[in-house]
């Protein structure tokens, strides 16, 4: 399995906006995600919701750039830049490297997101 060609599937989703898509697609049932703002989620529907809430709440999409995609065994590190215009008329500007460790089925069990500033 290349976990690397996976991973640039998943983020080539991400790229576009649909994250929730994202997640429908490749996080197995028992994915569990944590941030670095201590906020986690116990599995696929839980993010699922979580995704569909932060989506719901975006104005405006500035920009989603992903930097760079890198894998080594069953884990892999994507370097995003988010941009967004909210609703409630504040702004979201995040660099970010999330990190997913994938299993031996090509999903993803574990999420984690880390503040690249």
């Amino acid at each position: 399995m290349d976990i690397k060609a996976l991973a640039q599937q998943m983020d080539g989703i991400v790229a576009k906006g649909a994250i929730v898509d994202a997640v429908k697609e490749f996080f197995a049932e028992n994915a569990t995600t944590a941030d670095y703002n201590g906020l986690q989620t116990a599995n696929k529907n839980q993010m699922i919701e979580k995704m569909e809430g932060f989506a719901g709440a975006i104005d405006q999409v500035n920009g989603i750039t992903l930097h760079h995609t890198i894998a080594d065994g069953n884990v892999s590190a994507s370097e995003f830049t988010f941009d967004f215009d909210m609703k409630d008329n504040s702004k979201i500007y995040w660099h970010e490297i999330i990190r997913r460790v994938w299993n031996e089925d090509g999903k993803v069990i574990q999420e984690e997101y880390f503040n690249a500033k």
